[in-house]
């Protein structure tokens, strides 16, 4: 088994390292931050990840992992380093901040002194990864010694342990074939299981990650483009993706029209995209996710006019938002559709009951001017209109003939399409659904 340290404990790296240590691999995780070092030493997990938590506190319990800031404890206990911090957004700009990239291997270039593995798996431009392995090189003690491997992640949060443990794909960008040997022993499970392997260079294995994020951004995006034609004259959205999913060309995943995309990868990776591509020259060529990102965002102010238009006005009227995370099985609120919306509201004059299963201890910590419910039937009480921003299977098992007891009107906008009309409508509601016939008319 190998030795491994895990450098940023975020939600990539926390989830990484406690799926290494259960490989029976010793890790050792480094972060800067002293409180949620001592958190996680504890076997308290930061985030809603379903599995991680028993995961992790099985490796403590086995003394399998262990949590530091020391940047010594990293040099000296682990052979192999896995790079899992952050890239979030500039906020001045599009690109991607590599800060704490370059105070990371800053920090540990000069405790090298022996041979070892870098592998990189933060989401980054197109071209950090040579740079990173030529300041190693040039400044680590162990010089030509410090190998670097980039090595993407592909976890979908929900679903981070099962897809770290068995991924769909590995993809290595190497400089030498010598250095996936150490890998393929790490990753030797799911390799047995025939995950495919995908060795290539750093540039393609950058690129990798973002692709397929800008991929699924674009066809989000496609069919919410359509909800707005099939609004306008009458189509049903949902049909449509249907049969053109059909096309194996096509697909049916990630063509399901409603309130759009978000969460901490999606959004930023498609602008950083862009950013890299201008500073490339090649900005016109990537124009397209400009558009995505246009599409992306305008549906969450045509859910806000929806709502208007449906109440009238939004001065002093009572909205309750089922949701506030981007998506089910986490409470993630970066970027969330579900709660921009909810904002947007407040803003506009309504007052907003929220709930959401998992984030509104985030939502309270934020102190938003938002009224976070905890019971899921108490947020009914007295509303105007409800609206089902988030796809928790929670909110389609509610029983609308109960919670219609509650609300001051049964108006409801299933920003996901998923709720059954049949069942709403027959129980007095009514039911709005985004690019559907006989919802509403085009705004």
């Amino acid at each position: 088994m190998a030795r491994i340290s895990v450098i940023g404990t975020g939600y990539l790296g926390v989830t990484h390292a406690a799926c290494m240590a259960s490989l029976g691999h010793d890790v050792v995780a480094l972060d800067v931050d002293k409180d949620k070092v001592t958190s996680l030493a504890a076997g308290i997990v930061p985030f809603h990840e379903p599995g991680l938590p028993k995961l992790l506190k099985e490796a403590l319990a086995a003394k399998k992992i262990h949590f530091t800031s020391d940047w010594t404890d990293v040099a000296a206990e682990a052979d192999v380093h896995f790079l899992c911090v952050g890239t979030p957004q500039l906020p001045e700009s599009s690109a991607a901040d590599l800060s704490q990239i370059k105070s990371a291997i800053s920090s540990l270039a000069p405790l090298l002194t022996k041979s070892c593995l870098i592998v990189g798996k933060s989401t980054v431009p197109v071209g950090t990864a040579k740079w990173i392995s030529e300041y190693l090189i040039a400044n680590s003690p162990a010089g030509k010694g410090v190998h670097l491997v980039w090595n993407p992640e592909f976890l979908r949060e929900g679903f981070a342990v099962e897809d770290t443990l068995y991924p769909d794909r590995i993809v290595l960008g190497i400089q030498n074939k010598e250095d996936i040997s150490g890998l393929t022993d790490i990753y030797a499970s799911a390799l047995d299981a025939s995950t495919p392997l995908v060795v290539t260079d750093y540039a393609t294995a950058e690129l990798v990650k973002v692709a397929a994020n800008a991929f699924l951004a674009t066809k989000i995006s496609f069919i919410n483009a359509f909800a707005y034609l099939a609004d306008e004259v009458g189509a049903d959205v949902g049909t449509l993706a249907d049969a053109i999913g059909h096309d194996t060309r096509i697909g049916r995943r990630f063509l399901n029209a409603g309130i759009g995309f978000g969460g901490g990868c999606l959004p930023k990776d498609i602008r950083a995209l862009q950013a890299r591509a201008s500073e490339l020259g090649l900005s016109e060529h990537f124009e397209f996710l400009k558009n995505v990102d246009e599409v992306n965002k305008s549906r969450r102010n045509y859910v806000v006019e929806l709502a208007r238009k449906t109440l009238e006005t939004l001065d002093d009227k009572t909205i309750t938002i089922l949701g506030a995370a981007f998506k089910p099985d986490s409470d993630d609120l970066r970027d969330s559709p579900a709660l921009g919306i909810a904002l947007a509201l407040s803003k506009a004059g309504a007052n907003i009951q929220l709930h959401d299963p998992v984030a509104l201890p985030q939502v309270r910590a934020r102190n938003l001017p938002v009224t976070a419910i905890e019971n899921v039937e108490e947020v009914f009480d007295g509303a105007d209109l409800v609206l089902h921003l988030t796809e928790w299977k929670l909110y389609r098992e509610i029983d609308p003939k109960t919670i219609g007891e509650k609300v001051a009107n049964k108006r409801i906008i299933d920003g996901r399409n998923v709720l059954d009309r049949d069942l709403w409508s027959n129980a007095g509601w009514q039911i709005t659904y985004l690019g559907k016939p006989g919802s509403q008319a085009a705004l």
